[in-house]
């Protein structure tokens, strides 16, 4: 870097989150580095997901498009056709039809946009009622994370009046959680990631736009749901849980309103990269 004698240039923020991440790439493990095949750098960049169904659309045309095929393990020279839409109130974001050798294959993508190395992305948010009944929870899990997303009030003075954070519940209470998402967190993971039926997520990209050329990742949702799945079941320091490399948190903000008690699950979708 040339710096003016003068007058120094500031750096900016975003050159130094992706300093950090490229740095922070380079001491990791052998199972992490697995994660790095398939990445790609888009020509142009996209900035959402009806640009990259666009791009599917026009795979013929389109390099990016192509290399997202062959990484699903379609061959272009085979291809009959490419049919992309958005299914709605899916865990798909879109839906990929492909012939090839006379047979249609639907693939479900589950698209993450991220402009920063360091930032946190949503991959599901439901009320605590939706979860209890998929998941099949125990009365004690429910009643402790009533308070914890404040549809109960809380039963003794805490860091906020409307709710209670999972370090201030009981010890009791706070093993209970912990064990029902231990022992059920294949389920719980995957349901997060892929959903289910015919609308179900196959694959997820993370593409990082923060650059003039996006990069790229896409990946079978099964390897996804492995990789974060991977590690303990904790509560952190700031009152939420931690499954593996995702984040269960109240949902929050909302201007108060009865939405902000929902629960919400996030991952940084650029450790995939």
């Amino acid at each position: 870097m040339i710096l003016n004698k003068t007058r120094p240039r500031p750096i900016s923020l975003l050159l130094v989150l992706w300093t950090i991440f490229i740095v922070g790439t380079l001491g990791q493990s052998p199972k992490t580095a697995l994660i790095e095949r398939g990445s790609q750098t888009a020509k142009g960049g996209f900035k959402n997901e009806d640009e990259i169904r666009a791009k599917f659309n026009n795979w013929k045309n389109d390099r990016e498009a192509q290399g997202w095929l062959a990484s699903m393990g379609y061959k272009p020279t085979e291809t009959e056709y490419v049919v992309a839409s958005k299914p709605h109130g899916e865990k798909s974001d879109i839906e990929v039809r492909v012939k090839t050798g006379g047979v249609e294959n639907r693939e479900g993508v589950s698209i993450k946009l991220v402009s920063s190395a360091t930032g946190f992305n949503q991959i599901d948010k439901r009320w605590l009622a939706m979860y209890a009944k998929i998941w099949k929870m125990p009365a004690d899990v429910q009643t402790a994370l009533r308070h914890f997303v404040g549809e109960t009030p809380p039963s003794k003075p805490g860091r906020d009046p409307k709710r209670m954070f999972l370090t201030e519940l009981s010890n009791d209470s706070q093993k209970a959680i912990v064990d029902f998402f231990t022992t059920n967190k294949t389920q719980i993971v995957s349901d997060l990631f892929e959903g289910d039926g015919l609308h179900a997520a196959g694959w997820l990209m993370v593409a990082f736009k923060a650059t003039p050329n996006t990069r790229w990742t896409l990946r079978r949702s099964t390897d996804v749901v492995k990789f974060f799945a991977e590690g303990p079941v904790v509560v952190t320091k700031q009152g939420n849980l931690r499954i593996g490399r995702i984040t269960m948190q109240r949902k929050g903000g909302d201007g108060g309103r009865e939405s902000a008690k929902m629960l919400q699950f996030k991952i940084n979708p650029a450790l995939l990269l």
